[in-house]
């Protein structure tokens, strides 16, 4: 029988992020991503259904840890009273101000840093709420949820995959791949548990309907799933599109339904 509090979840967390901790740390890779990244979380519905669990204040000082382009933080400026925005990628950050510009928002000050920095030293301070959205990119998730726990004075807020999360297994198995998508939502949740934090979780599902252009849209669409891909992977890839790629009206779309989950992790910060 196994004691989930002899378990070090933090070490378990490592292990399994081990294969993933290189690409996760390369600003060079995300800076190439952000903006089909940015452009394809806007369009997915999380953003709406994470406010509408999230239920924001408008006296509310906001942390957005490793923010992406601002897929929450452009939709959640209106509704509190400012938020600070956080990532290590300096094109994600780009993507950011300029919405800002372009829709007028003052409220949002962007940080250039990642979880391993010193938050002192970046200047992030203290605020009501924190958030880390699809963002736990830390090898010391320990340390990472107490420097969130730390600077929220009311509630901290995170998301997680849930199993594959949004890879897609199909297209694995197809170039002969195994897919590792990481240590999901049940890691945090039992470390959290273990540091005495009684989290609450909701589930919010999203439907991946995406369709493309052409199946060359397809191709490059997916490519961030593996990382980089040999000739013959990719070949391989190609051929599955192929097969697979039904014509709806002039758009390219796989003809399998696919859930994407995620768990949104949340505790007050009075907890018992």
């Amino acid at each position: 029988m196994i004691d989930i509090n002899t378990v070090d979840w933090n070490q378990v967390w490592r292990e399994r992020r081990a294969a993933r901790t290189a690409r996760a740390r390369d600003e060079q890779f995300w800076n190439q991503r952000a903006p089909s990244f940015a452009k394809a979380a806007a369009e997915t519905g999380f953003a709406e259904e994470f406010l509408a669990i999230m239920k924001p204040r408008p006296h509310w000082r906001v942390l957005d840890m490793a923010c992406g382009g601002g897929t929450l933080a452009i939709p959640l400026a209106g509704q509190v009273a400012s938020i600070t925005a956080v990532d290590f990628s300096s094109r994600m950050l780009a993507i950011l101000e300029e919405q800002c510009r372009e829709k007028a928002i003052t409220n949002i000050r962007t940080i250039r840093g990642r979880w391993e920095d010193d938050w002192e030293e970046l200047g992030i301070g203290l605020h009501d709420v924190a958030i880390a959205s699809r963002a736990l990119v830390s090898d010391d998730l320990h340390g990472s949820i107490l420097k969130l726990d730390r600077i929220a004075r009311e509630r901290v807020y995170l998301v997680s995959t849930v199993g594959d999360g949004p890879y897609d297994r199909r297209m694995f198995e197809a170039i002969g791949r195994p897919l590792d998508s990481g240590p999901d939502y049940i890691y945090v949740y039992n470390l959290l548990y273990q540091m005495g934090i009684f989290a609450e979780i909701t589930f919010i599902l999203n439907p991946n309907d995406k369709t493309f252009a052409s199946p060359d849209e397809a191709l490059h669409s997916s490519l961030w799933m593996f990382g980089s891909l040999d000739r013959r992977e990719e070949e391989l890839l190609r051929s599955f599109l192929a097969k697979k790629l039904v014509d709806c009206g002039g758009r390219w779309a796989l003809p399998y339904p696919r859930m994407v989950r995620w768990a949104v992790i949340s505790w007050p910060k009075r907890y018992a």
